[in-house]
């Protein structure tokens, strides 16, 4: 290996997220835009924009980046891809157009550069998209992602705030990503493991269109570096509900339980547990391994998406089918009672 890209920064994948609450402060400032074709915009802090073209079709657009969470550059590319893409799909809508947004500093082989280029490609085209440009900066820290536009029928968009009580929760991929990639950094993320975590990454949140199709859902939203938690608080803020959870009914990937009992747990997961803690209930029986794997920031994380009760085995048939082979039930979507999540 040329270079290990680890080796450039502490930092990596969705972790490097600024702070949601410190974001929240940011965006507050941007003034409200009134325009009826706009039918997603900065208001909810959904995964992305969409603005209504015609009576059947409305574009979404997204983009994501960020620095090295991996050694091998193809592979980094693969995960950022994998995680731009994923903004549209958890809106219901299938990938267009993509461009590169990348940093690379001149002064370290350009091939691995062109390794990183390679592995974004493979995933636009796993994702039957048109990867058409984009744009690169000479930078100390590689960071790359995507500026990503996708298609929609306005009627069928998924939206954080399309929940509805009575829903039930089923969530795509299983988490603790941070916590593996944390151990791996100092040896104590066993090898399968790491393994298993990378490859969850590189899977594309595709497999949940069928089931969004079939099943007729309209709450979602994708997980990623705000963790479980901190996500589905934006959820249930903009649905105007309450979720509740079941703590151990929430797949896991291999070892992150292990590793959070142990302490291996990434400072973005102490973040997200207090950016949660005013609006999240916690039952006493919730270990706090648990509650730091749920606030786990996870980088090309799963979908979350609300769906009728009699529509949950169908979308669950679906999804497995469709390769989320992990896909569980986790929780269900109550009205508003004074917390915003409740864990179980």
């Amino acid at each position: 290996m040329e270079i290990d890209l680890l080796k450039f920064t502490e930092n990596g994948g969705c972790s490097a997220k600024l702070p949601a609450a410190e974001l929240e402060k940011v965006l507050s400032h941007f003034p409200k835009i009134n325009n009826k074709n706009l039918l997603v915009d900065i208001d909810t802090q959904d995964d992305a924009a969409v603005y209504k073209i015609n009576e059947d079709q409305a574009i979404i657009f997204t983009t994501d980046f960020f620095p090295p969470l991996c050694s091998d550059p193809f592979e980094f590319g693969q995960i950022a891809a994998a995680n731009s893409l994923s903004d549209v799909y958890a809106m219901g809508g299938t990938p267009l157009l993509a461009l590169n947004i990348a940093m690379f500093p001149s002064n370290s082989p350009l091939t691995v550069y062109a390794k990183i280029l390679e592995g974004g490609l493979s995933m636009v085209n796993d994702a039957s998209a048109m990867l058409v440009g984009g744009h690169t900066i000479d930078d100390p820290i590689p960071k790359y992602g995507l500026a990503v536009i996708g298609l929609v029928h306005p009627n069928r968009v998924v939206a954080n705030s399309g929940l509805n009580p009575g829903d039930l929760l089923i969530l795509t991929k299983p988490i603790g990503s941070g916590i593996i990639l944390a151990g791996h950094r100092i040896g104590l993320s066993d090898p399968n493991s790491y393994l298993k975590a990378i490859e969850n990454m590189k899977i594309l949140n595709k497999n949940g269109l069928k089931a969004i199709d079939a099943t007729s859902v309209r709450g979602g939203t994708d997980i990623t570096g705000f963790g479980l938690l901190g996500h589905a608080l934006k959820m249930a803020r903009a649905s105007n509900v309450t979720i509740r959870i079941n703590a151990h009914k929430v797949p896991l990937l291999p070892q992150s339980l292990a590793l959070a009992e142990d302490g291996c747990i990434p400072g973005a997961a102490f973040t997200n547990l207090k950016y949660v803690e005013e609006e999240t209930y916690f039952s006493p029986g919730v270990e706090f391994s648990y509650r730091a794997i749920l606030a786990d920031a996870q980088t090309s994380g799963g979908l979350l998406l609300g769906i009728k009760p009699e529509m949950a085995s169908t979308a669950l048939k679906l999804l497995k089918m469709e390769g989320a082979v992990e896909s569980e039930i986790i929780g269900t979507v109550e009205n508003y009672n004074k917390k915003r999540i409740i864990i179980e």
